[in-house]
């Protein structure tokens, strides 16, 4: 079964094109699915499509799926969440809202569902966008466990449409009698470093990434992705 993440993250992306849209669309093709920098598909790649609903006093509700590969007979992440987004002034942002992370393939896939609550933070200034994002899970994969993820991410635009975006975050227990990694930690970290453009609609991102844990899903890696949202 999934090893690790979902952070479940919902990825910053969507949550911020979600925020400017009524109904739309994302689909996304990436020569890998990490999560927290963990392989969700046994290093192979990955297509994902949301289906995002936006208000204008800033709530929003979507749905986010992609192909996973745990090892086993589990082959689909579908995923549903709503939040809301707050332009606290014109330089402090506020995103928090509620996931659910469901697993299908085998009759057994759905005893690693779980919820997840989120809070993220944003801060906008001349040197570019700093943000501070937390993840708390009461029932981490199932396990009863309470887990959370701590991200700090900054994003800089080098040249018009063109942003590096460097971000670092643990991955923490808080049960270790019921989840723990590499089967003695009860956390890890984390980090990224990605260069984001556009191009005729399309957004492309390369990123290189890395985590502390053993395993072959999580080491140092290079992973790119495309992706177009549409309006409905």
């Amino acid at each position: 079964m999934k090893n690790l993440i979902k952070l479940s993250l919902i990825p910053v992306a969507v949550m911020t094109s979600v925020a400017h849209a009524d109904w739309s669309t994302t689909v996304t093709g990436a020569s890998d699915y990490t999560f927290n920098g963990v392989s969700q598909t046994m290093n192979d790649p990955a297509l994902q499509v949301s289906l995002d609903k936006s208000f204008d006093n800033g709530f929003y509700a979507g749905s986010w799926a992609s192909n996973v590969d745990f090892g086993d007979d589990t082959n689909i992440e579908w995923d549903f969440y709503a939040g809301h987004y707050i332009s606290l002034n014109d330089a402090l942002s506020l995103d928090y809202g509620i996931a659910y992370y469901t697993y299908h393939g085998a009759s057994y896939s759905d005893d690693g569902n779980y919820p997840e609550a989120y809070a993220k933070f944003g801060y906008s200034s001349a040197l570019g966008n700093t943000e501070f994002n937390f993840w708390y899970s009461w029932d981490y994969f199932g396990t009863g466990a309470g887990h959370t993820v701590s991200m700090l991410a900054h994003s800089y635009e080098i040249a018009p449409n063109h942003t590096l975006r460097a971000s670092f975050d643990v991955s923490n227990s808080l049960d270790g009698d019921k989840w723990l990694w590499d089967g003695n930690n009860s956390s890890y970290h984390h980090y990224r470093l990605a260069y984001q453009t556009s191009f005729k609609g399309f957004n492309l991102e390369l990123a290189a990434e890395n985590t502390n844990l053993d395993w072959d899903t999580a080491d140092e890696r290079l992973v790119f992705s495309i992706s177009r949202t549409f309006s409905l």
